[in-house]
């Protein structure tokens, strides 16, 4: 704010003082508002202000001032509320990066709010839409009618001390969902609440959540985002959100109150329930689109500044994310940019981390090359708000060597596609598969055992947004996205799908029994894998997308979660399996320890942390781990201390080993259950041979063998001797 008797600017019949450079955005102080807004190469900046409707445009006010790039106005008399946009002049040189349009109202970088919604238009665009010059051509129409406007709001509210659960990672289980997705066929919620935040806070919602055990919700992205042309022409809107154009204003659409509190107020919500939020944040690219996208924001504001360009072709952006640009968090501003956006989804709004869509590329130099070191892991690493957060990369981008799956620092966790695809095989029969498994269900300490960083950095994952849902990983061999009106040639090819015999929906019961076998399978193999476990949202109840693997563009019933698919046969056995999965996963310690485990005794006793297993139940050598023809797998996971004389005696709950047995074979094997000291009794705790009969209460094991069935999974509890009174 500008000190008392700053000087005063003369704006035609408005006095208006110099204002501050810092903070940039707009910042109300009880008697007036400072607006700040970064520009290195403009020539001449007007704040556009609004009536409450935002339809009207009632003044512009010159922005005189010019500190340090940043362009600064104070306005007395302003109130929280005002609507406002900018208008930025200077040269149209595409050919030179630049492409300044004053005719193009932009949206303020830093706007908390958004009032309004966006209307696709011919306007939207600093060029000619259509023109036989393209990009060179330059538009004059006015954008204003066609854009929300930025709202001013109040002081941040302070967080008095609040603090979100601060879960250890080792108990960590994430469910990704979209807010939208998740409520908009919710039946306990009334038609106003549905698909939005209020709805999502919902006591019906979040008491689901919490009964199900999961820990945090990772909510798909909540940024205001906009609709490429290719999906409006064809009737389609960008639903998952990944075409960001605010990065600190929620989108209008997702709130139903029109107030921020209503953010605010979900995620407190979810905090009492002890549940914590992660937010997907899109920070790798814009809604602006390549060369013939719209001028919305950064590209009217500074194009140059903002997005990498081709360094023999400035006319031309950089393109390592597949969206036809990149943002240069490169450039200080542009990282002061999601620096500050981050801090504020902390600091004003509450959330507890962050999952980054595209790290790879956030972290990549001027010469392509994959940077750990980088300037924007640098500053999270070193920021004292920041580095205290769950922060989450999804490890490749379209640059080179794509994948940089391993390759964060420490204090990072990664989505680990290497386990999806490993377990995806490796239950769908192929061969081949279970040294790789072995290595993924041990936390993956191939890619991330150095640094000191610990099995919980493996975000371990079947399905995602993108990709099958569980249900249809089962159903279809093959992708069916006509529907996205794209030939079905959108969205990966590479599934490793099984649809057990028929393609798509089917009565058969043995094709259904063999497909929820499997979804079983799959589940309880990532439940009790060391490593950071994420479920998709419905897959504990086999919603399906109709084949669709690429669902992005579908804001109806494809995408929409079916509330009464949990009250079906199959939906409520597979959701009782994994509430009681989730259950032992939490009760038991050795199911998320915190540490790797090498095969080595535990304490200085005989036991092994990991020994494993062959069909025979004999300890596997080095042949066996490359027999072509074996896939089968037994693990022995021994308790932190399983000869401890409380766990021995039987006097603990904890037992003193479990017994994992993976079997994706056609046939039934007959396993010999190994000796360990101090061990006398086996309980049957899972076996999804037994599904819908009697696999919910444990089963205490006579003899020396176990039967495993085809296409099972099955965990056993060895324990001590029964403690006699």
């Amino acid at each position: 704010m500008p000190e008392s008797g700053a000087s005063l600017v003369n704006a035609g019949a408005r006095s208006v003082r110099s204002g501050a450079p810092y903070p940039l955005g707009a910042t109300s102080d009880g008697k007036g508002v400072n607006f700040a807004l970064f520009s290195q190469n403009a020539e001449r900046v007007e704040l556009c202000l609004f009536d409450e409707t935002g339809d009207r445009e009632l003044e512009r006010v010159p922005v005189c001032e010019y500190t340090d790039e940043v362009w600064h106005i104070y306005l007395p008399g302003v109130a929280p509320g005002q609507l406002y946009g900018y208008r930025v002049y200077g040269p149209y040189q595409p050919e030179m990066g630049h492409r300044f349009n004053h005719h193009k109202l932009l949206l303020d970088p830093y706007a908390r709010m958004l009032r309004g919604s966006f209307q696709w238009h011919e306007a939207w665009f600093g060029y000619q839409f259509g023109h036989p010059d393209g990009d060179l051509s330059f538009d004059t129409r006015d954008s204003a009618p066609f854009l929300p406007k930025c709202c001013v709001i109040e002081r941040a509210i302070a967080r008095g001390g609040e603090r979100g659960p601060r879960r250890h990672w080792r108990d960590t289980i994430i469910y990704e969902l979209h807010a939208r997705g998740f409520t908009m066929r919710h039946p306990g919620l009334p038609a106003d609440l549905r698909g939005t935040f209020a709805g999502l806070a919902s006591a019906s919602v979040i008491g689901y959540l919490r009964d199900l055990g999961v820990t945090a919700v990772e909510l798909l992205p909540v940024h205001a985002a906009v609709d490429e042309t290719a999906l409006v022409r064809e009737g389609l809107r960008n639903f998952w959100g990944y075409n960001s154009i605010a990065f600190f204003a929620p989108a209008p659409g997702l709130m139903a109150s029109g107030s921020l509190n209503e953010f605010r107020s979900m995620v407190r919500a979810f905090h009492d329930a002890d549940i914590e939020v992660i937010l997907d944040v899109v920070y790798n690219h814009s809604g602006e689109g390549d060369e013939l996208g719209p001028t919305l924001c950064f590209r009217g504001i500074d194009n140059a500044a903002y997005y990498r360009l081709a360094a023999d072709a400035p006319r031309r952006y950089v393109n390592i994310t597949g969206c036809g640009h990149t943002l240069d968090l490169q450039h200080p501003r542009v990282l002061q940019l999601v620096a500050d956006s981050l801090r504020y989804w902390i600091e004003d709004m509450d959330v507890d981390g962050f999952r980054f869509d595209l790290a790879a590329s956030l972290a990549r130099r001027e010469d392509g090359a994959f940077d750990p070191s980088s300037a924007f892991l640098a500053t999270v690493q070193q920021d004292p708000v920041l580095a205290t957060v769950k922060l989450i990369a999804e490890p490749w981008d379209l640059g080179q060597d794509a994948n940089q799956l391993g390759r964060f620092p420490a204090g990072w966790a990664e989505w680990n596609d290497r386990y999806r695809d490993t377990l995806r095989r490796f239950w769908r029969g192929d061969m081949g598969q279970v040294a790789d498994l072995a290595t993924r269900i041990a936390g993956s300490s191939d890619i991330f055992d150095r640094h000191g960083r610990r099995p919980w950095a493996s975000i371990d994952f079947i399905t995602s947004h993108d990709g099958f849902t569980l249900e249809d990983l089962v159903s279809y061999s093959e992708k069916h996205n006509a529907q996205n009106r794209q030939e079905n040639l959108d969205g990966t090819n590479d599934n490793y799908s099984w649809n057990c015999g028929i393609e798509g929906p089917t009565d058969d019961p043995e094709v259904r029994s063999k497909r929820l076998r499997q979804k079983c399978n799959l589940l309880g193999t990532l439940l009790l894998s060391l490593g950071t476990p994420m479920l998709l949202a419905g897959d504990e109840f086999a919603r399906s997308q109709q084949g669709n693997n690429n669902a992005y563009c579908q804001d109806n019933d494809i995408s929409w979660i079916d509330w009464s698919l949990p009250e079906s046969l199959d939906g409520r056995t597979l959701l009782g399996f994994v509430r009681r999965l989730i259950a032992l996963r939490r009760a038991h310690p050795v199911l998320r320890r915190g540490r790797f485990v090498r095969g080595v005794p535990v304490a200085g006793e005989p036991v092994k942390d990991v020994t494993w297993l062959r069909r025979d139940g004999g300890e596997m050598d080095s042949a066996d781990w490359h027999a072509p023809d074996s896939r089968f797998l037994g693990i022995l996971l021994a308790s932190e201390d399983p000869t401890h004389p409380a766990v021995a005696s039987g006097e603990s709950d904890e037992p003193g080993c479990f017994l994992l047995l993976l079997n994706p074979a056609d046939e039934q094997i007959s396993f010999q259950l190994p000796s360990v000291e101090g061990i006398d009794r086996w309980q049957s705790l899972v076996d999804t041979a037994r599904l819908g009969h009697d696999e919910i209460e444990p089963a205490p094991i006579t003899g020396q063998s176990y039967v495993v069935q085809p296409i099972t999974l099955v965990l056993l509890a060895a324990y001590g001797p029964a403690k006699h009174e």
